[in-house]
Parts: structure tokens; sequence; C-alpha cells
């Protein structure tokens, strides 16, 4: 059994969060009720609702409460039911809210760094963790927390490079393999810890997949695991049968690095539907930047307020070429007014995208 600031698990496991819609209320209801830690996805939990179109920041705080609500009645009291908070999805505070409404029992945080996490529980008798892909990410999470708030994380889940979603780790040491492994991590961060004179479980996460990675990681010291996809094909788990198909059916070979909507590194089936994301999301980076260094840089006579414009006017004139190596962008202006631009435009009114 493991305790956590008088909550209970008898099964030192967290079932990691997956949305949109993959792991709600059933999913984690049932592990919970198997007496682990059951995790709800706060990434769009209202994708079902009829207004989430139209109103999709209430059809997702009606949603989680419905699904948080579920999971418990499913879990009869048995385990613990969590949510996975995202720090960059924009209805964080909101959603996170929500869920205290409801009582639930740990808010388990990544996707950047959660240092407002104590601010928002305030004194809700709720467990706090924050994911960390480093020492240094955790002792400054812990320090800040400290420091603020007078707080200290419940438990800590690390997240290794091996794992499914939002990684933090440089899309470049995940291609080169350069990363840190989650051994090296979880001793990182388990100096840290003791830096701080705390007795705390910490989860390690990514990459366990059979029983001998989870004895390998217990003889390391570790104090429980999560997983995450190998819970898709159960008959439990919210997505839909042809989702869960879809991981019984896939190669190992077919899995490859995307960056995922809210801009960190992720792994997916290299699909169609992967490859036209992929591509479309070039071209808005490619818009994004050439419209940013448009409405710093460009003289008067060069600029365009119609952002369409802009975007035509690169494919269009020739002498709109010049290639940059920090971006994916190809074409904007030639190298012979590279020198012009630099040395003789005056600097215009900053702008962004949001302003058009």
């Amino acid at each position: 059994m493991l305790e956590i600031n008088h909550k209970k698990m008898n099964i030192p496991l967290i079932q990691g969060g997956m949305g949109v819609g993959v792991s709600l209320g059933n999913l984690a209801g049932h592990v919970a009720k198997c007496e682990a830690m059951g995790v709800i996805s706060t990434a769009h939990p209202g994708y079902r609702e009829e207004d989430f179109e139209s109103n999709h920041r209430e059809a997702n705080i009606r949603a989680l409460k419905k699904e948080i609500k579920k999971a418990q009645e499913i879990s009869k009291g048995k385990g613990l039911v969590a949510i996975n908070a995202m720090v960059a999805i924009k209805d964080y505070d909101e959603l996170i809210e929500a869920a205290l409404s409801e009582k639930i029992d740990a808010i388990i945080s990544g996707a950047g760094l959660p240092l407002r996490l104590p601010e928002l529980v305030k004194d809700h008798e709720v467990l706090i963790a924050p994911i960390v892909s480093s020492g240094k990410a955790c002792k400054l999470i812990m320090k800040h927390w400290l420091k603020k708030y007078q707080r200290t994380p419940d438990f800590i889940v690390i997240e290794g490079a091996l794992a499914g979603g939002h990684l933090g780790f440089k899309k470049e040491d995940l291609e080169n393999q350069t990363y840190q492994s989650l051994e090296e991590i979880f001793q990182e961060v388990e100096r840290v810890v003791e830096s701080f004179q705390l007795n705390i479980p910490v989860f390690v996460a990514g990459g366990i997949h059979q029983r001998s990675d989870v004895k390998h990681f217990f003889e390391l010291g570790v104090d429980g695991i999560q997983v995450a996809s190998r819970f898709i094909p159960t008959y439990e788990c919210d997505a839909s049968m042809k989702y869960k198909e879809a991981f019984l059916k896939a190669k190992k070979e077919e899995v490859g690095l995307v960056s995922s909507p809210v801009g960190m590194p992720g792994r997916a089936f290299q699909n169609a539907f992967v490859q036209k994301t992929k591509k479309e999301t070039e071209i808005f980076q490619n818009l994004h930047f050439f419209l940013t260094f448009f409405t710093l840089y460009i003289p008067n006579q060069f600029f365009s307020k119609d952002p369409k414009e802009l975007f035509l006017l690169s494919y269009h004139k020739p002498y709109l070429a010049l290639y940059f190596s920090h971006t994916p962008l190809k074409t904007l202006f030639p190298i012979k007014y590279l020198k012009y631009i630099l040395l003789n435009c005056k600097k215009r009114e900053t702008k962004t995208l949001e302003k058009f």
C-alpha cells in the first residue's frame, strides 16, 4: 500500500491522462476501482457535448464535472480519482476549479511548469503533483512553491523521453537520442527531493511496457509508475473501438515524432491524418513568421495591411526569397535585399497576428 498525505493506493500505479476523449470517467473509474489512481484528461473532455463548437469552455467544464462524478460512482470510494491538467491549455484555471468543486482526489499538472497550482487549489484537500522531465525543472517548481505558497508537492511524476505526449525535451535530442535516460532523471529528482528534506513518492513514466520494466524501476527505488498507452486497448477505455483497433494493429515502425497541439514534441502513428496535419502546421508556421517579420521590419513601400496579400506576395514576387536557417520558412526575401532591409528600413510599430 502507498499512502500519500492520508490518501491511500493499494497499487502504486497511475493511469496516465490521455486526451481528447481517451481517458475519461469510465477508464479512470475502473482503474481507481482496482485501487490504483485513475486519471481524467482535461484536454477537451466536452468534445461530445452539443454546444462544444460554439461554447467549448462551458462544454468542457460541464463534461469534466460529469466525468469526475462517473469515475467516483464506478470506483465506489476505492483508489484515487485524479485529473491531468495541462498548463498550456487556455481554460487551465477554470477546469481545475471545476475539478475541485467535485472533490477530486489529486491534480497532476504538466505541459509547462505548474508554478501557480498551489494558488489555484488553495485550502482544498487535494493532492497536487507536477510532471517534470529533469531535476532542474523539479527544483525550480519546488523552490517556487515553497517560497511563494509554503507548499510542496504531494508526489512527483517524471515523464521520460519515451513517454507519449507533450514531452519536455528538445525535438533534436529526441530524434538523435541524445536525451537523458529515465533512470538518470529519476536519480536527479531524488537528489532534489532529498535536498528539500522531503519524503514524498516519485512516479516514473515513459517506455514502461511490461513486467520486466516495472521490476527494473522498482529495483531502482521508485515509489510507483505511470502508464498510459497500455490502457487504450481495454474495454474500459473511453476511446472508440476503431481507435483501439488501430493500436492493436500498429507496428513499432509506424510510431514517429509529431508536434502536439500545444507545440511540444509527442509521438503518434504516422498515418494520413498526421501527415496532412504536419503539412498544415508548416504552412501556418511559415505564415506566422512571415507576418511577424514583415510587421516589424519592412519599410512602408513594401508593407501591406492585408495579411493574405502579404502571404500571396511571398509566392508571387521573385525578389522575396531568402533562406533562414532557424525556421522551416523557405521564401521571404532575396539575399541581395537583406542588407538594405537591415540597414535602411524603419522599424514599424509592433503588431501581432491577433491584431490583424
